[in-house]
């Protein structure tokens, strides 16, 4: 009789330690950052600027460069489906600050360009 009640009382101990080291599975979509989705890189000729927006990211993205008193120079909506990137030519900007706003969805990401000439090249920086 002790034999088998000690056998019960090890075999719920190990079921329940059994239970309680399985994790539990969450049933909602973990949505990364909007800065993981979109991506800014400088072309492969140093003219200007590529905007990538992540493969996953449903809907349709919107690019918009603005100068510095906020006039729009440039929409162009990407489509996405499979990864989205598209190359923006920057040397043919006047010297100053623009900004380059990126919208997917609800998420809205904004850059900041200042062009300037560095000897006889038209040049630009990427601000945080």
């Amino acid at each position: 009789m002790k034999a088998s009640i000690k056998l019960t009382a090890l075999f719920l101990l190990a079921s329940t330690g059994l239970f309680a080291a399985t994790p539990a599975k969450s049933t909602h979509r973990v949505t990364p950052p909007a800065k993981d989705m979109i991506t800014f890189s400088t072309l492969s000729s140093s003219r200007g600027i590529a905007v990538s927006v992540d493969k996953n990211e449903s809907g349709k993205a919107i690019v918009m460069i603005y100068d510095n008193d906020k006039n729009v120079l440039r929409k162009d909506i990407l489509t996405s489906g499979r990864a989205t990137e598209k190359g923006y030519v920057l040397n043919t900007l006047d010297n100053g600050d623009y900004t380059i706003e990126v919208t997917t969805n609800k998420h809205v990401v904004k850059k900041a360009i200042h062009v300037y000439n560095e000897g006889e090249n038209k040049m630009f920086i990427i601000k945080g």
